[in-house]
């Protein structure tokens, strides 16, 4: 494990080891690292723990929605998700111990799938990763109360400018179109997730995900 996934784990496994359920948010702009890293803290942890993965990306409103309110074109902006129902999710998550169902966001298709994966009551870690969680302003201030431990990805905007051109590229679009996607929406998003993200209780550092 690198430096910082050791030092993650051993806070975690610390944490978890006095609570009957973990929530971890994992939080940072696009193109930062979130599912990479949430992918590795939970092979990681499940030598020892239970863990579930669960997405904010599975809160997009769909793209009729989106479509209706003009919003298409800044799909992943801070408006265009259900951040309500997101929230009642986590205090599902927070509270209950029966099974939770959770939407899965899927990119081939661009659309959320219902009921996509199960929580299970046995999970006693639950890693949540998403742009904003962390986000001080209204409506997206109120998940923080469901979080036990929240970690932060800090990346240059450079650096994430250079991997969202890439995701981009990746789908197929065009070097120009690619760079439009990049920079007319994703780096103001980036910017917001830096500018507004508070309360982190470990900050990571040029984490090498993308």
């Amino acid at each position: 494990m690198t430096p910082d996934l050791s030092k993650i784990t051993a806070e975690i496994l610390t944490r978890a080891s006095s609570v009957e359920r973990l929530v971890v948010a994992i939080a940072g702009p696009p193109a930062a690292g979130k599912s990479t890293l949430a992918l590795q803290l939970a092979d990681t942890l499940r030598a020892t723990s239970s863990v579930s993965i669960v997405a904010q990306d599975g809160f997009h409103f769909d793209n009729a929605i989106l479509e209706a309110r003009d919003q298409k074109p800044i799909k992943g902006a801070p408006q265009t998700f259900d951040v309500d129902g997101f929230a009642q999710l986590l205090s599902r998550l927070k509270h209950q111990r029966e099974p939770v169902a959770v939407p899965v966001f899927d990119r081939k298709l661009d659309l959320s799938r219902h009921c996509a994966s199960l929580v299970s009551p046995d999970d006693r870690i639950v890693l949540v990763e998403g742009n904003y969680l962390l986000s001080d302003e209204a409506p997206w201030d109120q998940l923080d109360q469901f979080f036990d431990f929240s970690l932060l990805l800090q990346v240059p905007i450079d650096t994430l400018r250079e991997r969202l051109v890439q995701r981009w590229l990746d789908h197929k679009h065009t070097m120009a179109e690619a760079l439009e996607r990049a920079n007319g929406n994703d780096i103001p998003n980036a910017e917001y997730v830096i500018a507004r993200s508070t309360n982190a209780d470990m900050i990571v550092s040029h984490y090498g995900g993308a």
